[in-house]
């Protein structure tokens, strides 16, 4: 009879044996869309697995013969002025939510959840028809304030659960030396809460980059497309959609993300656990 020890190597092996299946089969739809985007021209549907060629043409006609880089230039320019905006109101929201004591502080947080439970498109007449009024439509400017007005509150809460395993007797401490309130959140508090600061930047980052229904609608032409609704427009016409250039204009998409992501990998976990000094 086998041991406990041999036992458990063996329940380990099967359990890696399932994750790596997982993982493959997660990755298949991303290895057929590379195989398709360095194949020649052809149907998503007709083409097989394993690329009959291998090109580069697809990537090269995306950068050449599409607006790709205004795209590039107009997303980068919203995820981060979004992420710089949601993020300066957010910290120091979440620290006072944290820290501070006043009437009413428990409602406005439950309010704030509640606005956020609610689809976004409910909220995409009013919103149209307030741009037009201010003259923002086709406008950055807006559509930043938009974007980091809903995206603040999800940072809030994320970033009070962490200020919140920050044990008090560090400020405490602080105080006793002198320092003011402003030392305390820019010496002390913040690069405690570096990781959590870090991780949910990256993810109002993410939301923004791949964010497609606002930015159709109040984005009114070509040179103001996202990538996401220029690459709506590479398969929108039926006469002139070409797959492989379009996957090809996915995977430039992802790779930006898939950089940051790796980069703060590190960040991840202690990002979302406890931070700061445990007693």
């Amino acid at each position: 009879m086998m041991n406990k020890k041999t036992k458990k190597r063996i329940g380990l092996i099967l359990l890696n044996i399932f994750f790596l299946t997982i993982c493959f089969l997660a990755l298949i739809p991303i290895l057929y869309a590379f195989t398709l985007s360095v194949s020649g021209e052809g149907g998503a549907i007709s083409s097989s697995m394993l690329p009959t060629s291998f090109t580069l043409k697809n990537y090269a006609a995306v950068l050449n013969e599409k607006p790709f880089l205004v795209w590039f230039k107009n997303s980068m320019v919203l995820s981060v002025g979004t992420m710089i905006v949601a993020m300066s109101f957010a910290v120091v929201a979440a620290y006072a939510f944290s820290r501070f004591q006043f009437r009413g502080k428990r409602a406005v947080l439950l309010l704030l959840l509640l606005l956020n439970a609610f689809p976004q498109i409910l909220s995409m007449f009013a919103i149209f028809r307030l741009f037009k009024t201010l003259n923002l439509l086709n406008s950055q400017g807006g559509l930043i304030l938009i974007y980091a007005g809903s995206m603040c509150i999800f940072s809030i809460w994320n970033m009070k659960g962490y200020f919140d395993t920050i044990p008090i007797e560090i400020e405490e401490a602080s105080k006793i030396d002198g320092a003011s309130n402003g030392q305390l959140l820019t010496k002390i508090i913040l690069p405690l809460a570096r990781p959590a600061i870090i991780v949910t930047s990256v993810m109002v980052l993410i939301f923004v980059w791949n964010e497609y229904l606002f930015a159709t609608t109040f984005l009114l032409n070509d040179n103001s497309y996202t990538l996401a609704g220029g690459l709506y427009q590479l398969q929108a016409n039926d006469y002139t959609r070409s797959w492989p250039m379009f996957t090809a204009a996915a995977i430039m998409v992802s790779i930006p993300i898939l950089i940051i992501f790796f980069a703060i990998q590190k960040y991840m976990v202690s990002g979302l656990t406890a931070g700061g000094v445990k007693g």
